[in-house]
């Protein structure tokens, strides 16, 4: 009988749960791909509404949601991976981004992540770009006014050319 997996993704604050992000973020992103650790941890951590995924109770999974609607910081450890805490984890963002009437959010993908987010609706803008020694593409995905909690019904005009 295969082994049972539960999976929590949940929101959290910095202030809560960093120690368990910050390890997350430590093997993925400093470990693993050699970011510099000066690098890695910013002011917007602090303000940032952030995600926490948990595998049978482990911390596994990590993303954060600025005010602007810039997702960052997601990271699944290497032996979580292939198991769509990375995708609930984004999912997780999005929403919250959407209940707060945002009218997209966008991200710095990494160019070996781009499939990952076009997959989810993302789309590519813009030149590739560097960004802590790896290459990047931002990429975007705009919200329907349907998708938007508060949103003036369709077809009105109220609002319109507004953002």
């Amino acid at each position: 009988m295969p082994e049972e997996r539960a999976i929590e993704v949940g929101v959290t604050e910095w202030a809560r749960d960093s120690v368990a992000m910050q390890a997350v973020r430590r093997a993925v992103f400093i470990a693993e791909q050699g970011i510099p650790e000066a690098d890695e941890w910013d002011e917007a951590d602090h303000a940032a509404t952030h995600v926490l995924a948990r595998l049978n109770r482990d911390p596994v999974g990590t993303g954060r949601l600025e005010a602007t609607g810039k997702i960052g910081r997601l990271a699944v450890l290497k032996a979580a991976r292939g198991l769509g805490i990375g995708g609930s984890i984004l999912t997780r963002l999005i929403e919250i981004a959407q209940r707060r009437g945002l009218g997209e959010v966008y991200l710095n993908a990494q160019v070996t992540a781009l499939d990952f987010y076009g997959a989810r609706g993302f789309v590519a803008v813009g030149p590739e770009f560097d960004e802590a020694g790896i290459r990047h593409r931002r990429m975007r995905l705009a919200f329907s006014a349907e998708q938007r909690p508060g949103s003036p019904p369709h077809g009105s005009t109220h609002g319109a050319g507004i953002r």
